[in-house]
């Protein structure tokens, strides 16, 4: 049966809230959970030590904690941190930049995260003889690409697939958030705190196109394979992942965990999560389209 993953908190959410988030995710069927800020280090409701006592009461409720690295590294305060997540001692870190998988090679196994964008089999190949596990796909690959990867990717290393939320597209040195106030981004004022799913982009027609988290832009279409579970895994894929969203992050997990369970349920269980979703679907990405399409045949 396909593992169920959740995704870094993308957002920058209050203290109280992220802790009572994960409290609940404790008791939730998710079976690994990605933590800590992958964001922007100016974001400070949570130090070190708060992900890694979160990662202990994960870990003691039976869930794989697993530390995440920042995407986009700016400062020496930035490696300092990526240093202390690689050499925390204790949890598995997903590697978001080479200077992470730097850090980690020959050191301990690793996750080879998203932002790696590893695209090819020679690519994959060495990541595992660094000492990658796990690779999780880029956004913008599609099922073709992939199931060209897994048949030949390197014997124990498991696939991860983002098959739910706002998909993280790009990340930039300026903050478009801070800029949406005028603020330079050295004093942004923290802006991200009042737009707990980031700040919607329309165009001039008013339609959503894209979502401003920061300094990473998402699509404002809602990500969403549930409905192809029972393809990845007949595929070789060994996990799922759904990005965390402000509300009913619960209903997305239950829902995915009743698909995996009985995939049967896979075209009604992507129909009931349109109700819980921030935006409308889009899965263009998987089928080789543009990625805010929606296959025809969903969406009748």
């Amino acid at each position: 049966m396909l593992k169920l993953s959740l995704g870094p908190i993308l957002y920058y959410w209050p203290r109280d809230t992220v802790m009572k988030f994960y409290e609940d995710v404790a008791k939730s069927p998710v079976d690994i959970v990605y933590l800590g800020e992958t964001v922007c280090s100016r974001r400070h409701e949570l130090r070190q030590g708060d992900w890694l006592a979160l990662a202990e009461l994960l870990a003691s409720a039976g869930k794989q904690a697993v530390l995440s690295t920042q995407a986009l590294l700016e400062s020496t305060a930035d490696v300092t941190t990526l240093r202390r997540v690689a050499e925390n001692g204790r949890f598995m870190v997903e590697a978001n930049d080479m200077g992470a998988v730097h850090c980690l090679s020959g050191n301990t196994p690793f996750v080879a995260g998203p932002h790696l964008n590893v695209y090819n089999p020679d690519t994959l190949g060495l990541l595992h003889d660094l000492g990658a596990s796990r690779w999780v796909m880029p956004l913008e690959m599609g099922k073709l690409g992939l199931d060209l990867m897994l048949k030949s990717r390197p014997a124990g290393l498991e696939t991860e697939v983002f098959a739910y939320g706002r998909m993280p597209l790009a990340f930039s040195a300026r903050c478009f958030t801070a800029r949406n106030r005028n603020l330079p981004k050295d004093n942004c004022q923290f802006s991200c705190i009042d737009h707990p799913d980031g700040l919607l982009m329309q165009t001039r027609e008013s339609e959503s196109f894209l979502v401003l988290n920061g300094i990473q832009t998402q699509s404002a279409l809602v990500y969403n394979l549930a409905a192809e579970l029972g393809g990845m895994e007949a595929m070789g894929v060994d996990v799922v992942r759904i990005s965390p969203q402000s509300l009913h992050t619960e209903q997305v997990i239950a829902a995915f965990d009743a698909v995996r369970r009985d995939p049967t349920q896979a075209c009604e269980a992507a129909e009931s999560l349109r109700e819980w979703m921030p935006a409308d679907p889009c899965d263009g990405y998987w089928h080789g389209k543009p990625g805010l399409e929606q296959s025809t045949e969903k969406a009748a």
